[in-house]
């Protein structure tokens, strides 16, 4: 697959997980922290804020991968 092609793709995907992510990470927090406490809102928006990277990361790796031959 062409390198330019790749990347189109890689960026779609990207931004469609960006914004997935958020909406999934928004509902569990709505249903399940609504009682919680200011540390458990902390540590939960902290975690989530990092944990789309590793599938991010992925997605870039696949991107800038040498085309095929």
């Amino acid at each position: 697959m062409p390198v330019r092609v790749k990347k189109l793709i890689g960026t779609v995907l990207l931004v469609l997980l960006v914004v997935v992510y958020a909406l999934v990470a928004t509902m569990v927090a709505v249903a399940q922290l609504a009682q919680s406490g200011a540390l458990v809102h902390l540590v939960f928006f902290f975690l989530s804020g990092l944990l789309w990277v590793l599938p991010a990361m992925w997605i870039i790796k696949w991107m800038v991968k040498p085309a095929s031959r």
